[in-house]
C-alpha cells in the first residue's frame, strides 16, 4: 500500500529516490520522505502531502550521497503528519528504516524498548523497527536485522540504512512485495518494479521469508535464518503503464488479486485464539448495555457491506439493526438518541452523504463507530471510534478489496459486540475466528481458478439484462454482484431476494436472461433451489454458486461455481470474488473502460 525505493551505487541518490517515488504516486499516499548517508551521518527529509512538498523540503543544495532510502506513506498507525512519515530513526539516528505493512506486536515491543530507555517520537508501528535494530546491533547489521525479524509479527517489506556500516542496505519481506534491481555497479530495491524501471529491467523478485544485503559490489540473498537463496533474474518486458499495474491489464484486476493480502492485513493484531482485540473501539459492557438499537449507514458498495453486517450483529450480538442509505438517512427523521449506536462505512472516509449522516447522528447523541480505509479522513476524525480496513489505495472506480475488507470489518465488529455483551461463548467466537483466519487462503484458491470465470463471462457478453438471486446473506452479496456488473459492463443487472421473483419480476425472465443464483446459506438452501427451479421453468440459463462438495445444486442449474467451504456467516467474503471476476471479464469482452466507467467517480464528495 505504501511505496519504497532504495539505491546503492555511484550516482547521487536523492534524484533517483524522488524519481522512483514519483513512479509510485499512483498507489496513493499522504506523506513522503527520504534518508541518505554521507560524511555527516544520516540526513532525513520528510513532508506531508505530495512529492512537490518533499522536494521543497529537500531544497536545491541536497547531499551528494550515493546511498539512500525513500518512502511514500499511506497512513495506518498514526495520522498523516511529518513526524509519522518515513523514514524513521532510532534514538541517535544511527539507523533509518522504511517499511510497508503492519507490525502486529509493535505495542508490546515498544513498551519493552521504552523500559530499556528508548525514546519514541511518532505514533507509528514502523519506528519500533529502527529502535529494535539499535537495541540488537553488536557490530553486524545483518545479524541485528535477523534478530528483529525473529521477534516481529505481521506483514512487512522493510529496508534499513545505517551509518555504522556505510555503503550497505539490508532489506527483508514477508507478505508485502519487494524487488531488487540489478545494474552495473549500482543496485536498487523497491516495493514495485515501476519505481526502478527507468534504470534497469533486470530484477530479483524476493519471496516471503527472504532477506537481501545490497552493496555497490553486489547483492546477497538469504532466508531469515541466513541460509543462501539462489534466485533467477527476471527480465521485465512491461512498459511503464503496465508496470504500475503489476503486469495486470487493469488496476481492477490487480486489486482483485490483492485481496488475500488486504484481508490478512485487516485482521492482523486483532485476533487471538478466542477473542477479538479492537483497540480502536472502547465500549464497555455497561455502555453497550445502554445501546438499544444499531443503525448502519453507507452508500453503494459500502451499503452492501452494511447489509451483511446487519445479519451478523443481530445474529451474534442480539441487537436490532437497521441499514440505511446515507443520502436518505437524515431526511426520514431517524429515531436516534443516546441509546443508539451508528456504524458509518466509507472507503474514502470523505463520502459527503455518509459524513452528513455521521454528524446528524452525533448531534442527536448517538455513539458513532466508523469503518473506513483512510487514516486521517474526515470520517475517521469525527467518529467516536474507528475500525480501519487495511486494503490500501484503490485506483479502479469499482470497489473490490475495499468491499471485502469492509465485510471483514463487519465480522470483527459483530464478534466484538457479542464478546462485550456476552451473547456468544468464547469457544464459539474461537470457531468463527479460525474460519476467518482461513479466508485469505480460500480467496487465493478462488483466484487460482479464474480461467473458469473468464469462460463463464462469455455467456453474459451479448446480453442487456441479467438477474442475481440469493437469500439471507447471499441476497446481500447478489446486490454487490449486480452493482459490479452494471457499473463496469453497462449491462442492466438486478439483484433480488430469491423468493421475491414470483411477486412480479418473474415476468421479465426469458431464455435470453442469464441468472446467477447464490446458494451458500445452508438454512435456506432448499428454498433457494425451489426458487431456482421456478426460474429454470421459464427457460432462463442459470449459473449457481455453492460450496465444494455440494452436488445437489448441479441438478438444478446449468453450471455451478464452487467456492471453498466455510461458515455461512463468512461466505460473503468468498462468494463476491467470482462475481468481481465475472463483471471484470464481461467488461473487458464488451470493450468497456474497466478502471474508469462512464459517469462515475471514485469518491463521491457531493450530495
Amino acid at each position: 500500500m505504501c511505496g519504497i525505493v532504495g539505491y546503492v551505487g555511484k550516482q547521487t541518490a536523492i534524484p533517483i529516490l524522488v524519481e522512483g517515488l514519483k513512479k509510485l504516486e499512483y498507489r496513493g499516499y499522504d506523506s513522503a520522505g527520504v534518508a541518505v548517508l554521507d560524511a555527516q551521518g544520516i540526513s532525513v527529509s520528510k513532508s506531508v502531502g505530495k512529492l512537490a512538498a518533499l522536494e521543497k523540503e529537500i531544497g536545491e543544495n541536497y547531499s551528494q550521497s550515493c546511498i539512500g532510502i525513500g518512502h511514500t506513506r499511506w497512513a495506518t498507525h498514526g495520522r498523516p503528519s511529518q513526524v509519522n512519515a518515513h523514514p524513521h530513526g532510532d534514538c541517535g539516528l544511527d539507523f533509518a528504516v522504511v517499511h510497508n505493512g503492519i507490525i502486529e506486536n509493535y505495542l508490546e515491543l515498544k513498551d519493552q524498548l521504552i523500559e530499556k530507555g528508548h525514546s519514541f517520537v511518532s505514533e507509528t508501528d514502523t519506528e519500533v523497527l529502527a529502535h529494535l535494530v539499535e537495541d540488537f546491533y553488536q557490530g553486524d547489521l545483518e545479524a541485528a536485522v535477523r534478530q528483529v525479524l525473529a521477534i516481529i509479527r505481521g506483514s512487512f517489506a522493510m529496508v534499513v540504512l545505517s551509518r555504522k556500516e556505510p555503503g550497505k542496505l539490508v532489506a527483508a519481506r514477508k507478505d508485502s512485495p519487494m524487488v531488487v534491481g540489478l545494474g552495473t555497479g549500482e543496485f536498487f530495491v523497491a516495493s514495485d518494479i515501476t519505481a526502478i524501471l527507468n534504470h534497469t529491467r533486470q530484477v530479483y523478485i524476493l519471496d516471503d521469508g527472504e532477506m537481501v544485503v545490497i552493496q555497490e559490489t553486489g547483492v546477497k540473498i538469504t532466508d531469515f535464518a541466513g541460509n543462501p537463496r539462489v534466485k533467477e533474474v527476471m527480465h521485465v518486458k512491461w512498459d511503464a503503464v503496465a508496470a504500475e499495474k503489476g503486469g495486470y491489464e487493469h488496476f481492477m484486476l490487480k486489486e482483485i488479486h490483492e485481496q488475500p493480502r488486504a484481508l490478512r492485513d485487516t485482521m492482523l493484531g486483532r485476533l487471538e485464539e478466542e477473542k477479538v482485540v479492537l483497540q480502536e473501539v472502547d465500549l464497555t459492557s455497561d455502555e453497550l448495555a445502554q445501546i438499544h438499537k444499531v443503525y448502519i449507514v453507507a452508500c453503494g458498495t459500502a451499503w452492501h457491506a452494511g447489509l451483511v453486517g446487519k445479519t451478523l450483529i443481530e445474529r451474534w450480538a442480539h441487537l436490532p439493526v437497521e441499514v440505511d442509505i446515507a443520502s436518505e438517512f437524515r431526511y426520514r427523521s431517524p429515531l436516534i438518541d443516546e441509546h443508539t449506536l451508528v456504524v458509518v462505512v466509507s472507503q474514502s472516509g470523505e463520502t459527503a452523504d455518509t459524513l452528513a449522516a455521521l454528524r446528524e447522528a452525533k448531534n442527536r447523541g448517538a455513539r458513532v463507530i466508523a469503518i473506513t480505509n483512510v487514516v486521517g479522513s474526515t470520517v475517521s476524525r469525527e467518529a467516536h471510534d474507528v475500525i480501519f480496513t487495511w486494503a490500501g489505495p484503490e485506483i479502479a472506480v469499482a470497489s473490490t478489496k475495499a468491499y471485502t475488507t469492509q465485510l471483514e470489518g463487519m465480522v470483527l465488529l459483530g464478534l466484538y459486540l457479542a464478546q462485550v455483551k456476552g451473547t456468544l461463548p468464547a469457544n464459539k467466537i474461537g470457531e468463527i475466528i479460525q474460519g476467518l483466519k482461513n479466508i485469505p487462503a480460500q480467496v487465493q484458491e478462488i483466484l487460482d481458478q479464474e480461467s473458469s470465470i473468464r469462460e463463464l463471462a462469455k455467456s453474459f457478453v451479448g446480453v442487456e439484462d441479467a438477474f442475481f438471486l440469493g437469500r439471507s446473506l447471499d441476497w446481500a452479496v447478489a446486490m454487490e454482484g449486480a452493482l459490479k456488473m452494471k457499473e463496469i459492463s453497462y449491462i442492466h443487472a438486478e439483484a433480488y431476494a430469491a423468493g421475491e421473483l414470483k411477486h412480479g419480476t418473474l415476468a421479465l425472465v426469458t431464455e435470453q436472461t442469464p441468472v446467477l443464483a447464490l446458494a451458500t446459506q445452508r438454512e435456506v438452501f432448499d428454498k433457494t433451489v425451489s426458487n431456482i427451479k421456478e426460474v429454470k421453468a421459464r427457460d432462463a440459463k442459470v449459473f449457481g454458486m455453492t460450496y465444494k462438495g455440494n452436488t445437489s445444486l448441479a441438478k438444478a442449474v446449468d453450471q455451478v461455481i464452487y467456492i471453498p467451504e466455510t461458515r455461512d456467516e463468512l461466505a460473503p467474503i468468498l462468494t463476491v470474488i467470482p462475481l468481481q471476476l465475472l463483471a471484470y471479464y464481461v467488461s473487458v469482452a464488451r470493450g468497456c473502460d474497466v478502471d474508469k466507467p462512464r459517469n462515475l467517480a471514485k469518491s463521491v464528495t457531493v450530495e
